[in-house]
Parts: C-alpha cells; sequence; structure tokens
C-alpha cells in the first residue's frame, strides 16, 4: 500500500500530511486540485450502488456486505474455519 500511496503522491494525485495529534501517523488525502476529477469519476458508481441498494431492507443490506466480505476473504486466502 505504501508504494501506491507513494506513486501517487509523486504524481500530484494524493497529498500526505503528518497527524498534528500524533506525529508518527500520516494523513493521506486527495488534492484539492484533483478532487473534482476523483468526484466525477467515482460519482457513478456511487449512484449505481445507492440505487441499488435503495430497496433493500437493513438485514438484505447485512446479508449483502457479509457476503461481499466472505467472497474478499476467500480470494485473499484469508477464510476463517
Amino acid at each position: 500500500m505504501s508504494l501506491l500511496v507513494g506513486d501517487l503522491s509523486r504524481k500530484g494525485i494524493l497529498e500526505r500530511r503528518e497527524d498534528e495529534a500524533d506525529r508518527r501517523r500520516r494523513i493521506i488525502g486527495i488534492a484539492a486540485d484533483r478532487q473534482p476529477a476523483i468526484t466525477a469519476w467515482l460519482a457513478p458508481g456511487a449512484a449505481a450502488w445507492r440505487k441499488a441498494l435503495a430497496p433493500l431492507t437493513p438485514d438484505q443490506r447485512q446479508l449483502l456486505v457479509d457476503t461481499l466480505l466472505a467472497y474478499e476473504a476467500a480470494v485473499s486466502g484469508e477464510e476463517q474455519g
């Protein structure tokens, strides 16, 4: 992850700064001048997720989240049990 953050920082997409409360930590964020482009890029996917999830009950949404987490664990080899 740090290599990816480093590459994106060098390209001016991300910016890193010290956490004022804990100097050992770094805060990573999207550079202000890149925010509109990133938002425009992500907006269609976010809108699609909102539309797809809107009719689901809270229990159905939780089932979907649990299923996606189980899939991710299986793909990464981190399955439990």
